[in-house]
């Protein structure tokens, strides 16, 4: 499945959630994380993002979707973040 994890987070743990992300997806843009996952991950890394944010604080938003094929994504501006492809 493809994801797209967009969080407003207080900003003392900003980087606790940023640092955990990069562990299972691609960063984008600021705050804003998207890439392929399994199942399995995605629910480990969101066990793992309860026990770091505070619900009554903050907000993590969570799109699946069952391919990178099945959205369109529309960049306006430098795409920030964009993976890199080596030959």
């Amino acid at each position: 499945m493809y994801l797209v994890v967009v969080y407003d987070i207080r900003e003392r743990r900003v980087a606790r959630v940023l640092k955990l992300l990069r562990r299972y997806l691609h960063w984008v843009q600021n705050s804003v994380f998207e890439g392929e996952i399994t199942e399995g991950k995605k629910k480990e890394m969101t066990a793992a993002l309860k026990k770091i944010i505070k619900e009554e604080e903050d907000s993590v938003l969570i799109y699946s979707f069952s391919s990178e094929n099945a959205f369109v994504k529309t960049v306006l501006g430098v795409e920030k973040g964009a993976p890199e492809h080596f030959i």
